[in-house]
């Protein structure tokens, strides 16, 4: 499978998972159902626009490092970039879309943050074993 394809089957399920629970933890918050769909919708394409740019960038790191088995510490960095990066593009469009301060915004982020942390970390491992990335598909003539 092509680097590419496999970057486009992780972002697309990952987002379809993420937009049904952002909208649902949102309406349980007591936003309306509408500023909660378009919230999750909206996170996703930056978040979609995002994972494709960290995945891109983490990937071309991770080549040039001498292994690229990918350890539980090279999965914290890699949540902890793509979460960061999401904060910085979310708080201020949480606050416009849920006329709220940026403040809010960033708490209200900071709770999906860390769902969002879990979740990242175990959706690209268990992706991972579904899909692994080219280098650690393991030739079956080598000895294990």
């Amino acid at each position: 499978m092509s680097p590419i394809l496999r970057r486009i089957i992780y972002v697309v399920s990952y987002e379809i998972i993420a937009i049904a629970f952002v909208t649902v933890a949102l309406v349980v918050l007591g936003f309306g159902g509408g500023s909660s769909g378009l919230i999750a919708v909206v996170s996703s394409a930056v978040a979609i626009v995002w994972n494709f740019i960290w995945n891109t960038l983490f990937e071309a790191w991770e080549r040039r490092q001498a292994s690229t088995k990918r350890t539980i510490a090279r999965r914290v960095v890699h949540s902890l970039g793509f979460e960061g990066g999401l904060i910085i593009f979310l708080v201020p469009i949480l606050a416009w879309i849920l006329q709220v301060s940026l403040v809010e915004a960033f708490i209200l982020e900071l709770g999906l943050l860390v769902f969002f942390l879990v979740y990242t970390f175990v959706f690209a491992w268990v992706f991972d074993l579904v899909l692994p990335p080219r280098a650690r598909i393991v030739d079956s003539s080598e000895p294990h």
